[in-house]
């Protein structure tokens, strides 16, 4: 069923760096075919697709006639600049041979970390799904540091599916899906073809198995799948070689790891998603037993009183996680003060804090709204 009464569903597909190139780093134009005649065929059934690509400074290098990687950011950068040329076209010639229309869209932090401009983006892509284009997103390598990368593009890609509402993203990777255990190094390893629920042991799973190339690995897309899940769109992880895997995925049978989706929960409106994905987190807030209860079972906003401890360091409105006693993650929020206000008024009642000059700001407010809190569970 499409999403928001559309009559087009919305398909996103994003491609490692290790499915889109061969062993030699080059762009595998055979695999590039293929996946145009895939798109081609799941548009003619009616969705719409965005593609989420890799492989942008390995293209570049290639270019460059440099063999090893350079580790210093001038240089990653120069080869994302000319990779990106040369992956652009690529894409170009193969999607133009199919009478597809593709643009160029390049993604940093810095471009969804302010809510106007993730608006703006969103806006920008359903214009073009509007005018039958396919767009070709990647994180702009070219400009991107540290502080406002990605990382990885498992995270853009979930991103890229919450600002399009999609009805599903598959990402094509270079192993057959979610494993018990990485079967690289374990013979007894089982494929998990769906899952559910993220919860600890998904997790611990996805912590083994870790796929072979990139800069994501597994513990990426299930992070991702956690948030989509939130959201309400389910996702699939499989081998990006695989025969018709696009167009198999798509008419809902059976490939890789199915990571499904209840019907879109209604409190998880856009500016949750942007809170869940948007923005970098800054930190960890763990909180009690009580607390996670009220938060997960009550919905309940977090208090002062039910935090534990505070990790990291970041400023009033800063994206931060929460997580229980053992560490899980099950949360994440914006909060509305910051670390070294949050950690003095660590388990601290209401009226303590009232007593409490430097507190007393935290009386009438929560550190976490229940309007700006994603579950994850």
């Amino acid at each position: 069923m499409a999403g928001r009464g559309r009559t087009r569903k919305r398909l996103v597909v994003k491609i490692g760096s290790a499915t889109l190139t061969t062993s030699e780093s080059s762009i595998d134009y055979g695999f590039l075919a293929d996946l145009a005649d895939q798109i081609a065929r799941v548009r003619a059934a009616g969705w719409d697709v965005v593609v989420v690509t890799s492989a942008a400074i390995a293209c570049g290098l290639e270019a460059l006639g440099i063999a090893k990687r350079p580790t210093d950011m001038p240089s990653l950068q120069a080869a994302a600049s000319v990779g990106q040329s040369a992956l652009s076209t690529a894409y170009a010639e193969a999607f133009g041979a199919r009478d597809m229309l593709t643009s160029v869209v390049l993604l940093t932090r810095r471009d969804t970390a302010d809510r106007s401009a993730y608006l703006h983006a969103r806006d920008t892509l359903n214009r073009l799904l509007e005018l039958a284009v396919v767009p070709i997103v990647n994180e702009n390598d070219t400009v991107s540091v540290e502080q406002i990368r990605f990382g990885d593009n498992d995270t853009l890609a979930a991103l890229v599916a919450c600002l399009i509402d999609a009805d599903l993203m598959v990402i094509l990777s270079d192993i057959d899906g979610l494993y018990t255990a990485n079967p690289l190094i374990d013979p007894a390893a089982e494929l998990i073809p769906q899952v559910d629920r993220v919860g600890r042991e998904i997790l611990a799973a996805a912590g083994g198995a870790v796929s072979g190339v990139g800069s994501g690995g597994m513990i990426t897309k299930i992070k991702a799948a956690r948030v989509l899940m939130a959201a309400g769109i389910p996702m699939v992880i499989c081998q990006g070689r695989r025969s018709d895997c696009v167009v198999d995925a798509a008419a809902g049978m059976p490939v890789g790891t199915l990571f499904t989706a209840p019907e879109r929960p209604h409190e998880i409106t856009p500016k949750k998603l942007w809170i869940a994905l948007g923005d970098a987190v800054h930190g960890t807030l763990v909180v009690d037993e009580g607390a996670r209860v009220a938060l997960v079972e009550r919905g309940k906003s977090l208090l002062s009183v039910g935090i534990a401890e505070v990790r990291g360091r970041f400023d009033a409105d800063g994206i931060v996680d929460v997580a229980d006693a053992t560490g899980h993650v099950f949360a994440r929020g914006r909060v509305t003060a910051g670390s070294d206000l949050i950690a003095l008024a660590c388990g601290k009642t209401r009226e303590e804090l009232a007593a409490n000059g430097i507190l007393s700001p935290l009386v009438d407010r929560s550190v976490i709204h229940r309007d700006d809190l994603v579950l994850f569970e």
